[in-house]
């Protein structure tokens, strides 16, 4: 700081005493040395500005403290090359260190440093008093990037600073080893909507990413709300190493899976999940699936009616079951042809509710009520009745009526009185 000081008064005298040399005392000056004049002045001004920020510069990069241990996973990394992690997993970083300035908001920052994916945590610090001893815990994902290999290395680094002090851990290498047994789910889905009643492919493309052979692959694909699964066997995955593509066996393998969606399933969106295992691992996955359907009931309430629908194509029987007040069905077990729809008549005997329970099989299908309005059909009919024979009775009034009070008086004849 005193040489600073130093160097700013001794440019500062320069430039007066330049300055008085160059007072015009009624000479005209020469072009050329007022040019080199000014010239000299800016690089001047330039040389003071590039002192000013390399001392700050300076300032705000001291040490604010020594890194005593950063122990990977409990194991000390430092004068350590051979600190080994797996890739995909989380480590933890401890770092020990001894604060050289009294200093507040401080924060301190540990990164991997991948070739394309970084991973990073920063914790807050607080207050540091000069000569105490600190410790910090952060958490970070190692990040999978290898390819060809089955190790590489990578680089952690470790910063702490505040506004005016900052130290930074001279990079440290650790080795990243694949998992012994590992899968990547590198393709799972399907292609277009689903629409209900039919099959479709799901494509499963696996790839083994693992440091050894994977043996005896089952994939089971799955939509759990609606009970439905399918399982198939997608045999070895030999590991990367060991890849040859003259080979039959590799370590990538694609596979489909048919599914054949319930004619029953209602129209929206359902997760579809899919789980790869063996002896040594299980990975699942999860995957959003469309379904359509344009009938999604196999029973339909039409009036006093019931419509039983079979959009399958194969024979169904359909067993009908009343519940609640006395009712007659026209028919109680109902055969539907495939493709085809057969009609129920509902009779009820009191004007009580009751309801229409529909089974294929055990399994309920529909589940129908009735409150009275749909199928009272006897008291509609006489209701209608009463109102004609009323109508008609008004009718006939409104017309004698209009007769009597239109027909015109008989006149009457009076003959002379002899008296």
């Amino acid at each position: 700081m005193l040489s600073y000081n130093i160097t700013i008064k001794f440019i500062n005298k320069f430039l007066i005493e330049d300055e008085r040399n160059f007072v015009p005392k009624k000479i005209k000056m020469d072009t050329k040395k007022m040019k080199a004049k000014k010239f000299l002045v800016s690089l001047l001004a330039i040389m003071t500005a590039l002192l000013v920020v390399t001392v700050s510069v300076s300032a705000a990069t001291s040490e604010i403290a020594n890194i005593s241990s950063v122990e990977i996973n409990g194991i000390d990394e430092i004068g350590n090359e051979d600190v080994s992690v797996i890739a995909g997993e989380k480590i933890s970083v401890e770092v020990i260190f001894v604060a050289l300035e009294d200093a507040s908001d401080v924060r301190i920052r540990a990164e991997l440093e991948g070739s394309k994916v970084d991973s990073e945590e920063e914790l807050f610090v607080g207050d540091l008093e000069e000569g105490k001893v600190y410790k910090k815990v952060l958490h970070l994902e190692v990040p999978y990037e290898l390819k060809d290999e089955v190790s590489d290395d990578l680089a952690l680094k470790v910063k702490i600073w505040n506004g005016d002090f900052r130290t930074e851990l001279e990079e440290a290498i650790l080795r990243v080893q694949r998992p012994s047994y590992n899968v990547e789910l590198m393709s799972f889905g399907v292609t277009q909507k689903i629409r209900a009643g039919e099959s479709f492919p799901v494509e499963v493309v696996l790839k083994n990413t693992g440091y050894n052979d994977l043996d005896d692959l089952y994939v089971v694909v799955s939509v759990p709300e609606l009970n439905l699964d399918a399982r198939a066997y997608f045999g070895d995955l030999v590991a990367i190493e060991d890849d040859d593509d003259d080979d039959n066996e590799g370590d990538t393998v694609r596979g489909r899976i048919f599914l054949t969606m319930p004619y029953d399933a209602a129209s929206g969106l359902y997760n579809m999940e899919v789980k790869v295992s063996n002896n040594d691992l299980t990975l699942k996955g999860v995957e959003k699936i469309a379904v359509e359907n344009d009938l999604p009931s196999n029973v339909i309430q039409s009036g006093n009616a019931l419509i039983l629908v079979n959009p399958t194509n194969q024979l169904k029987v359909y067993t009908l079951v009343v519940s609640g007040s006395a009712t007659t069905l026209s028919e109680n077990i109902v055969v539907v042809p495939a493709g085809s729809s057969r009609t129920v008549t509902v009779d009820p005997e009191t004007s009580g509710s009751f309801s229409v329970d529909v089974f294929s099989g055990n399994k309920l299908v529909g589940k129908v009520a009735f409150t009275g309005s749909e199928y009272d059909g006897k008291t509609s009919n006489a209701v209608v009745v009463l109102t004609i024979i009323l109508a008609i009775i008004f009718i006939v009034l409104l017309v004698a009526l209009i007769v009597l009070v239109t027909k015109k008086p008989e006149k009457e004849e009076f003959g002379e009185s002899y008296y």
